[in-house]
C-alpha cells in the first residue's frame, strides 16, 4: 500500500485525536494504516520563523511542520485566506478584501510549503491536500516535477459563477486546481457550481465526472463529510457526560434548553438566530420562563475587524433580549464566548431539547450531525437546521428552515418545543441511519479509493 501524505493548513495532533474531533480521528487512522506523513503549518508565528522543518514521529506517522513569520501570517492566513477567500466563498462580497499584497503573500507561503514538502516525497506517495488555504499548492508541486497522485478536498462551499468571477485572478486559481487528479466537494451543489465555471467561464468540457480545461483534466465529485458517529454517541451516553448534563439541567431548573454551538463567525447566522429567539418570546408568551437558549461561540480570528464587529453585535443583542424578557429567576439567553471540551459538548447536546443550527452558508456543518448523534434514542431532541448548510441536504428529517426568515425560525422553535415524542423518535431514527452509514471513516475511505483510481 502506498504511503499517504496529508497536507493541511494546520497539522492535527498525533495523540489525543479523539478529543480533537472526527476529522482528526479519520485522518490519523488513515495515516496510521498507510504509515503516512502529515504536513503543514505548526500554528506558531515568530518574526524570525525557522525555515527548516520540524518533524515528530509517533506510531509510524510523521508530523512535519513549518512556522510562519508575522508578515506571512498577516498576508496568507489573516489576509488572503480569511479576508478574501473565506467571505467570498460564503457569498459575502461586502466583506471581501481584494488586496494584491494578500494574494502575493498567499502564493509565497504556498510555494514555500511546496518547496519544503517536495524533498520528502516518495515515488509511490498519494498526496491529499485540504481546503481553501492551499488551492494553488498542487500546481506548485507539479511545477517542481512532482508526478504522484494529487487529491484536493474543499471543506467550504464553492460559490456560484457570478460570485466567484468577482475574485481577481479567479481563472488562475481554477487553472491551479486542475493540476490535481481529484477534487472533492461537500455537496452536489458545490460540485455543480465548479462544473458551471469550468464549462461556461473556462470554455471547458465534461466527460462524466472528468472535466477538461486549460489543457488539463481532473475528476470532480462530491464527498459529503461525516462525523465519528458511533464514538460520539457513546461519549454522549457515558457516565461522565451524563453527570455533566445533569448539572446543566439543574442549573436551568429543567427548562427546555435550546442550544447553539458555533465558531464566532459572520457566516453562522448568529445575529439572525438571536433575533429569531427574540421573535419566539414575542409571539409565544407561553415560552416565557419555560425555555433557556444557550449559545456557545468561541472567538476565532479575533484580530480580524469583521470578527470584532460581530462579537460586539452579539453582546449588544444578548443584553437587549435579557433586559427585555428576563425575570428574577429566569435568564432567557446565555451567551458564552469561549470553548468547552468535546465531552462537555456531548453531554450538553444530549440534555438540550432543541439543537439550533442556522448558518447563512456552510460547507457542511458537523455540529448538526453531532447534536443528532448525541441524542437519547428513547427521548431525543429536535434539530432545527438551515437549508443553507451542506448537512441540510443530508438530514431532511430535521426541521429545515431559512435562517433569513426570522418569524419562520421562531415558528420552527415553537413546533420543536411541542413535538410529540413519537415524531421525535421517528425523525431521530432517520437521522441516525444516515449518520451511521455515512460517517467520517467512510468519507475518508471513499475519497482515497477514488484518488487511488484517478
Amino acid at each position: 500500500m502506498s504511503r499517504l501524505v496529508v497536507v493541511s493548513n494546520r497539522v492535527g495532533p498525533l495523540r489525543g485525536t479523539a478529543r480533537a474531533g472526527g476529522l482528526a480521528v479519520a485522518l490519523a487512522e488513515a495515516l496510521q494504516r498507510r504509515r503516512g506523513l502529515w504536513f503543514g503549518w505548526s500554528g506558531e508565528v515568530a518574526e524570525n520563523a525557522e525555515p527548516r522543518l520540524q518533524t515528530q514521529t509517533v506510531g509510524g506517522v510523521t508530523r512535519a511542520t513549518l512556522d510562519l513569520n508575522q508578515t506571512e501570517h498577516d498576508d496568507y492566513y489573516n489576509g488572503y485566506a480569511n479576508r478574501c477567500l473565506w467571505p467570498l466563498f460564503h457569498y459575502r462580497l461586502d466583506l471581501t478584501a481584494f488586496d494584491r499584497r494578500f494574494y502575493d503573500g498567499y502564493q509565497r507561503v504556498n510555494r514555500r510549503f511546496a518547496q519544503a514538502l517536495a524533498p520528502l516525497l516518495r515515488d509511490d506517495d498519494v498526496i491529499w491536500v485540504h481546503d481553501y488555504h492551499l488551492l494553488p499548492f498542487g500546481e506548485m508541486l507539479r511545477a517542481m516535477g512532482v508526478r504522484q497522485k494529487l487529491g484536493f478536498f474543499l471543506h467550504i462551499p464553492f460559490p456560484v459563477r457570478e460570485i466567484f468571477t468577482a475574485l481577481p485572478g479567479h481563472d488562475r486559481l481554477v487553472r491551479a486546481l486542475l493540476a490535481y487528479d481529484l477534487i472533492g466537494f461537500q455537496t452536489d451543489t458545490d460540485l455543480q457550481c465548479f462544473r458551471d465555471y469550468v464549462l461556461r467561464e473556462a470554455g471547458g468540457s465534461a466527460d462524466g465526472d472528468t472535466l477538461h480545461a486549460y489543457g488539463r483534466s481532473v475528476v470532480a465529485r462530491a464527498f459529503p463529510i461525516g462525523i465519528d458517529t458511533a464514538q460520539f454517541a457513546q461519549m454522549a451516553a457515558s457516565d461522565e457526560a451524563r453527570r455533566d448534563a445533569a448539572r446543566l439541567r439543574a442549573a436551568i431548573f429543567n427548562r427546555v434548553q435550546i442550544v447553539g454551538v458555533d465558531r464566532l463567525d459572520y457566516t453562522k447566522g448568529l445575529p439572525e438566530r438571536f433575533l429569531s429567539y427574540q421573535k419566539l418570546l414575542e409571539d409565544y408568551p407561553d415560552a416565557h420562563g419555560q425555555v433557556s437558549f444557550l449559545q456557545i461561540a468561541p472567538t476565532s480570528r479575533g484580530d480580524v475587524p469583521e470578527y470584532i464587529n460581530i462579537r460586539q453585535e452579539l453582546e449588544t443583542l444578548a443584553g437587549h433580549i435579557n433586559g427585555r424578557f428576563a425575570q428574577l429567576d429566569w435568564t432567557p439567553l446565555r451567551y458564552i464566548n469561549r470553548a468547552i471540551t468535546r465531552r462537555q459538548l456531548a453531554g450538553l447536546y444530549r440534555m438540550s431539547r432543541i439543537g439550533l443550527v442556522t448558518p447563512l452558508r456552510d460547507g457542511m456543518n458537523l455540529v448538526a450531525k453531532e447534536y443528532a448523534a448525541a441524542q437519547d434514542p428513547a427521548d431525543p431532541g429536535v434539530l432545527v437546521l438551515s437549508r443553507f448548510a451542506g448537512s441540510g441536504r443530508q438530514m431532511p428529517a430535521a426541521l429545515i428552515v431559512n435562517p433569513y426568515d426570522i418569524a419562520g425560525v421562531a415558528e420552527a422553535l415553537q413546533t420543536a418545543r411541542h413535538m410529540a415524542i413519537e415524531e421525535r423518535r421517528e425523525r431521530h431514527a432517520d437521522l441516525m441511519r444516515g449518520l451511521l452509514e455515512n460517517d467520517v471513516t467512510r468519507w475518508c475511505d471513499d475519497f482515497l479509493a477514488a484518488l487511488d483510481h484517478a
